[in-house]
């Protein structure tokens, strides 16, 4: 580059990407794609201004990554500048797979695919793109890498995506309470024995961090609103592609109607690169105007909550504690069944239950604490911390949603 682009970031101020190759894989579709995905999915429905991108998201865990890398340095950790280029890559294409509005429909487009798989082999594809100058960050980014440390950066319980995330969901959404130290706890990182560590004077720091990330599941990720637009959008798309695979033709895009009329499989993406290339033409807009267009359809599923969506008419939802037992679920779908007065054929549409769940911390996978004389042990094993043992807990919640009122055809 002739000198060096620079963007301006809400949350880190002015980013400067730092080599003609990442500047060349940023201004690739693929990556451009990410703009028109929302990081937060639906979740705009409850906190207005969770309207960031996944793209957003990218360049911020990049910066962070290169002030971490260089905080590392700055302690002796001796890192080549091939290393150093490829993490940033790494974690610039770690969620480069993330369909249309994330999280929201990620098993509905192709079921049991996570966006991880689907990251990997569009780093792949990029990789042959570039060349195979993005070899090193494909190694970092499968665990792959002799280093251990790089991939616990971009992918731990203690990673530069997770702090990156926080901060800039807390910022867009207006929930304060989710703050994390970041920068506190970049300077605390350091590397022992190839693992990463963190500096025993940062523990409160990472007690702060995984308290902040549980409160977020609760009051943003896992919020009961956000669950009922996310149940909605997955009951849409069902009907969609069953009412395509029976022969119906809607208006959408080409790429929505190909994964609407075929159910695509990991073997056939990962053999099949047009299909994966299809898939990278999909984003938020290519849902959004098929329900634009869907809210005026003959069929009963699709025009309710198509317009439910466009007018934020969202089911009603019930969050409680202890699981609903068969009958207390026989006995609301008959109450929904006569308040709605729809065919029982179409009430899964509008009547959904199960499990969310979050967990603060999974001591399998653990932080490692560097203590003073240079021993590392588990954070929650680290110091009198009974909150973070709290936090090992898996934390269940169990939901009902139904559609307040249908629209039947005259």
């Amino acid at each position: 580059m002739k000198s060096q682009k620079i963007l301006n970031d809400p949350v880190y101020g002015f980013i400067t990407i730092p080599s003609e190759l990442i500047f060349s894989i940023i201004d690739h579709p693929y990556f451009q794609r990410l703009r028109r995905i929302r990081q937060l999915g639906l979740t705009d429905f409850v906190y207005p201004g969770a309207l960031h991108t996944r793209f957003h998201h990218a360049i911020g865990a990049m910066h962070l990554m290169r002030i971490t890398l260089d905080n590392l340095r700055n302690k002796g950790t001796v890192i080549s500048e091939e290393e150093y280029e490829a993490a940033l890559i790494a974690i610039l294409l770690h969620d480069i797979g993330h369909g249309p509005f994330s999280h929201a429909l990620e098993y509905s487009l192709f079921p049991g695919v996570p966006h991880e798989a689907l990251s990997l082999l569009t780093i792949e594809l990029l990789n042959k793109e570039f060349e195979g100058r993005l070899g090193l960050a494909l190694q970092i980014f499968k665990n792959q890498y002799e280093r251990k440390f790089l991939n616990q950066l971009v992918s731990s319980q203690l990673d530069i995506d997770r702090l990156d995330y926080l901060q800039r969901d807390c910022f867009f959404t207006g929930v304060s309470e989710g703050t994390i130290g970041a920068d506190r706890i970049i300077k605390m990182m350091a590397v022992k024995e190839d693992q990463l560590v963190i500096e025993e004077k940062g523990i409160y720091s990472i007690e702060n961090f995984l308290s902040a990330r549980r409160l977020m599941y609760w009051q943003v990720y896992l919020h009961k609103t956000t669950v009922s637009a996310e149940k909605m959008l997955i009951n849409l798309m069902k009907r969609a592609k069953e009412l395509a695979q029976g022969g119906r033709r809607f208006f959408a895009t080409e790429e929505l109607n190909y994964f609407m009329e075929h159910e695509v499989s990991l073997v056939e993406l990962q053999t099949n690169q047009l299909l994966l290339k299809k898939f990278l033409q999909l984003d938020d807009f290519d849902i959004w105007g098929a329900i634009k267009h869907w809210k005026n359809d003959e069929d009963v599923v699709l025009k309710n909550i198509s317009q439910m969506f466009l007018t934020r008419n969202l089911f009603k939802i019930r969050l409680v504690n202890e699981a609903f037992s068969s009958s207390e679920i026989e006995a609301l779908r008959g109450k929904a069944l006569k308040k709605l007065q729809i065919p029982e054929s179409l009430l899964d549409y509008f009547f959904s239950y199960g499990t969310i769940s979050n967990y603060g911390y999974l001591e399998q996978d653990s932080i490692s604490i560097l203590t003073k004389s240079g021993e590392m042990i588990d954070v929650a094993a680290a110091a009198d911390l009974p909150n973070i043992k709290v936090m090992s807990k898996m934390v269940e919640k169990h939901y009902v949603c139904v559609a307040k009122s249908v629209i039947l055809p005259h």
